[in-house]
């Protein structure tokens, strides 16, 4: 009788999966969960679009792990800029991951000159290089002014993979932040999953606004509802295809 059971189960799960998949597929494209949250509103005043600053680790995280982010900031009229902290060069690729990186933002619409990559000698990819958290403001200030940046995208505490270099660039964001109070700055995170939410797919539609109704924060989630232009940025990253 237990496979019974197993059955019933998986049946449950696959038609969950496919209903899911269905009502994204069916909606407006991109779009945000819950329907009416307070994400990124217009501002008041003469300049109703937003100047948005992403701030990376490495090149690729802004395919990896931002694009639904992007596609949904684009849909709004706002303006992408990206701000990668170092070339990725642990393996000796970083000239090529620089250009690899100008080119998947060019499949994102976002024009090279909103692009800035640095290349700072104390800021070099590696799990075990640790970055200075106050020079990471500095830098990032650096091109909040050059760009009239008023909106912040990052990475949270977690840094969605655990990865060292995108922790130390959530801690430089609040150093900022705490540094710069009058400046104004909105700063949005991108939640860390534990593994089944991150790999639930569809399902995730259901589980974010549940979760955002029960928490003290506000917890929106980006449906990419166009993956493949979420594939054909991160094909551009062709020196990362690796196992």
């Amino acid at each position: 009788m237990a496979w019974i059971w197993v059955v019933a189960v998986a049946g449950a799960i696959l038609l969950l999966w496919a209903v899911s998949l269905g009502r994204i597929l069916s909606s407006p494209a991109p779009y945000c969960l819950p329907p009416s949250p307070r994400f990124l509103l217009p501002l008041h005043g003469d300049r109703r679009c937003r100047n948005v600053l992403l701030v990376l680790a490495h090149p690729d995280d802004e395919s990896m792990f931002f694009t639904p982010t992007i596609l949904f900031l684009e849909s709004k009229g706002h303006k992408v800029h990206v701000l990668c902290m170092s070339l990725g060069n642990a393996d000796g690729f970083g000239d090529t991951r620089k250009e690899e990186l100008y080119n998947a933002c060019a499949t994102l619409k976002i024009p090279a000159e909103q692009v800035a990559v640095l290349d700072h000698q104390q800021l070099q990819d590696g799990f075990h290089e640790e970055w200075d958290h106050g020079l990471l403001a500095e830098l990032t200030m650096e091109q909040i002014q050059l760009w009239d940046i008023d909106t912040i995208v990052t990475f949270d505490s977690y840094g969605v993979s655990g990865h060292p270099n995108h922790r130390d660039v959530h801690h430089g964001i609040c150093k900022l932040l705490h540094e710069n109070q009058q400046e104004n700055i909105e700063a949005w995170e991108l939640v860390s999953l534990n593994m089944f939410r991150k790999y639930s797919g569809a399902v995730e539609i259901w589980l974010s606004p549940l979760i955002s109704s029960s928490s003290k924060q506000l917890i929106c989630c980006l449906v990419n509802c166009n993956p493949s232009r979420t594939f054909k940025a991160m094909a551009a990253h062709r020196s990362q295809w690796v196992w």
